[in-house]
This record gives C-alpha cells, sequence and structure tokens, in this order.
C-alpha cells in the first residue's frame, strides 16, 4: 500500500467528525452567538483545511475572516484546492482571489479564507502573527507540541477575551481489538506511546502522549480559562463487513504510524513485530479490526 499523509488527513474526517465532543461545540457556539461583527479566526496546524469546512458547513461562523497555516506545504496545497470544490457542492458562491484566497457566501454566511504555509515560530514573526484574533483554532495539533514553551506562544495570538478551541488532544490510551496476544499488545502500545514522549524536533521536545490530561494544568498556568471540557475518542469499527467511507485506509495509516515509529525498536521481536502488523493490517481488509484512541476536547477564553 502507497500512504499519502493527505488522504489519511481526509479519511478522518469522518472519524473526527463523530468524536468531537458536541458539549464543547455546543459551548462555543453560544460565546460565538452574541459576537458582533467578523470573527477572526486562526488556526495553526490547519492540515488540508477540513476544520474550516466543519466550523462553515456546521454552521458555527457566520461572517468570518479564517487563516490556517500549517508546516507541511503540500497539505497547504491540498486544503487550496479541497476548498472551491467543498464549497460549490454543499452550496456556497465560491469567489477566488490569488491575493486574498477565497470568499464563500450562502444566506447569511459570509467567509474568507486563506491558507499559508508556515511553522509557528516563522508565523508569529509575520504581519499576521503580530495580529490578535477573536478565536484559536488546534485541532489535532497541540499533542505534537512542547507545551510548556508554545502553548503561550499560540495564546498569544488572542485578543483579550478571544477565544480557544482545542479538539482531539491525545490523553494516553490507544486499544486495537480483538486482542492478539495481551502480552505483546500492550508492550507495542506501551513502546508507541512512549515514542510521542521521546519525540524531538530541532532537539527540542515535540509531543506527550497524555496532552489531554495534561492541557489543564498548562492553560491554567498560561492565564487561559477553560470554561468546557470532554472526550473525543476515536471510535472506528466495522459495520455490515467493512468500514464507512475512507475508515478502512485511515486504520491502515494509523498501523503505518505504528510501523515509522516501532520498526527497529530494541525492544521489540523485529520478526514478532511484523507479524503483528500483518495480522492488524488482514483484521481490516476482513473488516474485524475495532480502534480506539482516548482524546479530549478544550474550549475557554483568555482574560
Amino acid at each position: 500500500m502507497e500512504y499519502s499523509f493527505t488522504r489519511y488527513l481526509a479519511a478522518k474526517k469522518t472519524v473526527d467528525d463523530r468524536a468531537l465532543n458536541r458539549l464543547v461545540w455546543g459551548t462555543l457556539a453560544r460565546l460565538l452567538h452574541g459576537h458582533q461583527g467578523t470573527v477572526g479566526v486562526v488556526e495553526p496546524g490547519a492540515g488540508i483545511g477540513t476544520m474550516l469546512e466543519r466550523l462553515s458547513g456546521w454552521s458555527l461562523l457566520t461572517e468570518a475572516d479564517y487563516l490556517g497555516f500549517d508546516l507541511q506545504s503540500e497539505n497547504i496545497a491540498t486544503a487550496r484546492q479541497r476548498l472551491p470544490a467543498w464549497a460549490e457542492a454543499n452550496g456556497y458562491r465560491v469567489d477566488i482571489d490569488e491575493e486574498d484566497g477565497y470568499y464563500l457566501a450562502k444566506g447569511r454566511q459570509e467567509i474568507r479564507a486563506r491558507f499559508e504555509t508556515a511553522d509557528l515560530l516563522d508565523f508569529l514573526t509575520r504581519p499576521e502573527g503580530r495580529q490578535r484574533y477573536d478565536l484559536l483554532v488546534a485541532h489535532a495539533f497541540l499533542d505534537l507540541l512542547d507545551l510548556s514553551g508554545n502553548l503561550p506562544d499560540l495564546l498569544s495570538l488572542l485578543r483579550p477575551g478571544g477565544l480557544f478551541y482545542f479538539t482531539l488532544n491525545f490523553d494516553g490510551m490507544t486499544l486495537f481489538e480483538p486482542i492478539l496476544d495481551p502480552v505483546f499488545d500492550e508492550q507495542v502500545l506501551a513502546l508507541y506511546h512512549r515514542t510521542m514522549n521521546e519525540r524531538r524536533v530541532n532537539d527540542r521536545p515535540a509531543g506527550d502522549s497524555r496532552t489531554g490530561r495534561h492541557l489543564f494544568h498548562h492553560l491554567q498556568v498560561a492565564g487561559a480559562e477553560i470554561l468546557e471540557s470532554g472526550a473525543s475518542d476515536w471510535v472506528v469499527f466495522p459495520r455490515q463487513g467493512g468500514y464507512p467511507s475512507d475508515e478502512a485506509y485511515f486504520l491502515h495509516f494509523i498501523l503505518h504510524f505504528f510501523d515509522e515509529s516501532l520498526s527497529g525498536h530494541a525492544e521489540l521481536d523485529a520478526g514478532q513485530f511484523a507479524d503483528w502488523l500483518a495480522q492488524r493490517h488482514a483484521q481490516i481488509e476482513r473488516g474485524e479490526l475495532v480502534y480506539l484512541a482516548h482524546q479530549l476536547d478544550f474550549v475557554g477564553q483568555m482574560p
């Protein structure tokens, strides 16, 4: 199988849609309902733009200026291709401007959107990074960062009283069913979680397998007020012998993450791990594998 990260991001959209905590979403919707004028939205780690599709399609945003940025240029290129097609398919009038991006209009909705390639530190040095926004969105992104160092930088993008919406923050539990070997399954999962804690980028920490629970402390230290939080677990299971949408590919890609992270690991028997991966891939093909991952959503406000 050839693995495409942009296809993985597209395949997990339906998984994310089910997972997002509706109480947290509803709290954000109520807070934005009273907002006067255009809502300025910024999203680091925007990927291929699926969260903007959700914010628009689920009518969270009425009048908004959205800016999404991502380190991977391939993600941004895909986002720029996807958005007009998605908008037209969902009844929006779409105007495209090479300078200002996209203008989407439907009924009372008017949304301007731009996508840029940038990492967080680079973005903060740009004029856009010195602006202050009404809403900061980070979707399945914070568990790739060093929260103690990066969270204050992220929150600095908000104006006083600005809102944050942090979703799908991994919180230390992965589960595959049926179990193949209780001892080996547990070893694989424990080592995989450990790789998240040990990940480094530019010789700095870049990840935490328990980001969800640790966010309560990090947000408090950063002076942010949490207004609501709740579980947003990924749950993928077969239905009538198969998986909906492109979720079989999503599952194969999850196993690809395991392969990339653990192949050659000194604490794993290489042959046993290769066999474990092969059996899990075969379970997907037969429509047998159940996959769960525990995550947390947050909505809150800066003073």
